[in-house]
């Protein structure tokens, strides 16, 4: 009998055979991972230190390891779920094929070559791996999981997927009844207010109507992870996972207007004065103000340390000049958070300072209707309704109260206080991304009969939706563990950016493949899937590049 077989309805018993595949599983994966580590170490930190130049001349070493851990602790994570579940008597039958599913397809990538995208597959003997490691991956475990995912198992997963139609998500989601109402009040919210409406305000390139907002504000979603010090809710991020992932199930120009408030509120509160917070907190917590991240500039990109916006201090006042681009919603924000360089002597990060700026609000006539700032709207594919922007400082003026903590130079590492939680959202964003993506071809599989039947009843159809079903249920396992060790105040750089990495290739891939089922219809503007696809393309861009997520990961795993 297979795993699959043994996961049917007749035989509920066998279900912890799966448990212990799973682990055993978890630990020959564990071991590959160790390996590989040490593997990419010999060729980039000869002596144990780490050798800047090694490291880049071994990109695709150093990226595959960071993608050969990714997918290992997706698979603990998974595994860890299963446990939990069985445990609650939660891990019914399509938990169950859609965890097989999921883990065998990553234990079969890491033996065969792990997609660090489409065109780019990674194999172990390129991480410096010998041949008797592969084949310890590969235990009787191993081949039990990844021989069990047949054709049955996915048609089977898909036919339960198809009974769950209309559910917040398909397969428990692990969490408590408390984060479970609070997905469906906003999976509520977003099926009557937002998806009637994604579609045109796309297609128009129009903001998301400011008394959308107002009902947000109203629902608590600017207020989630604020304390209720500050008018907050005092929620963690574990809810602000669940939020933004049913938000941006609806739209993810919706899901995202929350992501500038949460940077913003978590700036202050690890590094704003008293006065600051007490300040800004409790208008950012009702929506009163909506802020913006003004990090990037036109030749940085990721490379903060390069920045040259200066902000000099004149008198009572710092006065900016210089050049940022790609800043989101930043025409009707009423409140910048600005990196800029306060001290031109000191190169690199530490001359970096970050200000509180205060702004009017724009329109799209006169955007930015402030002395010493101009701009305009960068043109996108995706990811819309916030808007993005191109600003000019000359001169514009902020208060010296409003440098942020009181003190210069603490910027770059202030800033990078915020960067776990801004990747676990991203993560969660791309999750909600996808799951549109899965709603939108299964419903599509369902009603498009061709041949005489559904063509959700072709096994190339089935296949994808499950496939879909089971790295979204990876990816989600992995962006809540991160969010939880964020909530239990452990570091989580690391956790953070293996879900930001996998979940927005999880989202592109179920875009993908949602407009594939689709077929021609799927290119046509009319169908959202079409914007899903837009949308999907930036989550690996933007909150670091996929490119630098994975050195950053590689570096933290080769420093220990």
């Amino acid at each position: 009998m297979t795993v699959a077989e043994s996961l049917s309805p007749s035989s509920p018993t066998r279900l912890p055979d799966l448990i212990q595949l799973l682990d055993a599983a978890t630990e020959a994966a564990g071991t590959l991972r160790q390996q590989a580590v040490e593997a990419v170490a010999a060729k980039v930190a000869p002596g144990g230190k780490l050798d800047a130049a090694a490291l880049e001349r071994e990109q695709r070493a150093a990226h595959g390891l960071a993608w050969v851990a990714t997918y290992v602790e997706a698979i603990r994570q998974i595994a860890s779920y299963a446990r939990r579940m069985q445990g609650e008597g939660r891990f019914g039958e399509l938990e169950a094929l859609l965890t097989q599913i999921g883990v065998a397809e990553y234990l079969s990538q890491l033996s065969g070559g792990v997609m660090m995208s489409q065109g780019e597959i990674v194999r172990l003997h390129e991480l410096g791996l010998a041949e008797k490691d592969h084949a310890g991956l590969l235990t009787p475990e191993v081949r039990a999981l990844i021989l069990g995912t047949t054709p049955a198992a996915r048609a089977r997963a898909v036919e339960l997927i198809r009974d769950a139609q209309g559910t917040a998500t398909f397969g428990d989601s692990g969490l408590d009844e408390t984060l479970e109402a609070m997905r469906e009040e906003m999976r509520r919210f977003a099926e009557a207010e937002v998806i009637p409406h994604a579609q045109a305000w796309h297609l128009k390139d129009e903001y998301v109507p400011l008394p959308l907002i107002s009902e947000m504000a109203a629902l608590g979603v600017f207020a989630l992870t604020i304390p209720e010090d500050y008018g907050g809710l005092g929620l963690g991020k574990e809810a602000m996972c669940v939020v933004s992932e049913e938000l941006s199930r609806g739209y993810i120009g919706v899901g995202s207007l929350g992501t500038r408030s949460e940077i913003a509120a978590e700036l202050i509160l690890n590094a704003g004065t008293d006065a600051q917070k007490q300040e800004w907190l409790p208008r950012i917590a009702s929506g009163e103000v909506l802020p913006t991240a003004v990090f990037t500039e036109p030749n940085t990109g990721s490379d903060l340390a390069s920045i040259t916006t200066r902000a000099a201090r004149v008198g009572e006042a710092f006065r900016i000049t210089g050049q940022k681009t790609w800043i989101t919603h930043a025409a009707r924000a009423d409140m910048m958070t600005v990196l800029a360089r306060t001290n031109p002597d000191e190169k690199g990060y530490r001359g970096l300072s970050m200000l509180l700026a205060p702004k009017p609000r724009g329109t799209d006539s006169e955007p930015f209707p402030a002395e010493g700032m101009s701009g305009g709207e960068i043109e996108v594919l995706g990811y819309r309704g916030m808007k993005e922007f191109e600003i000019s400082f000359d001169g514009f003026a902020v208060p010296a109260a409003n440098l942020l903590g009181g003190v210069e130079g603490q910027g770059f590492k202030q800033l990078m206080q915020t960067f776990e939680a801004a990747r676990i959202q991203t993560a969660a964003r791309a999750i909600g991304v996808a799951q549109s993506a899965l709603d939108l071809g299964l419903r599509y599989g369902r009603e498009r009969v061709q041949f005489g039947k559904p063509i959700i009843d072709f096994p190339r159809v089935s296949d994808k939706l499950a496939m879909m079903a089971a790295e979204i249920l990876l990816a989600r396992q992995l962006t809540y563990f991160a969010a939880r060790e964020k909530d239990a105040s452990r570091r989580c750089d690391l956790e953070a950016g293996m879900a930001k990495l996998l979940a927005a290739r999880v989202a592109w891939a179920a875009a993908d493949n949602a407009l594939q089922i689709h077929g021609g219809n799927g290119f046509a503007l009319e169908y959202p899937v079409s914007r899903v696809l837009c949308d999907a393309r930036v989550l690996s861009i933007f909150e670091g590049a996929a490119e630098i997520q994975a050195h950053v990961i590689a570096r933290r795993l080769l420093e220990g």
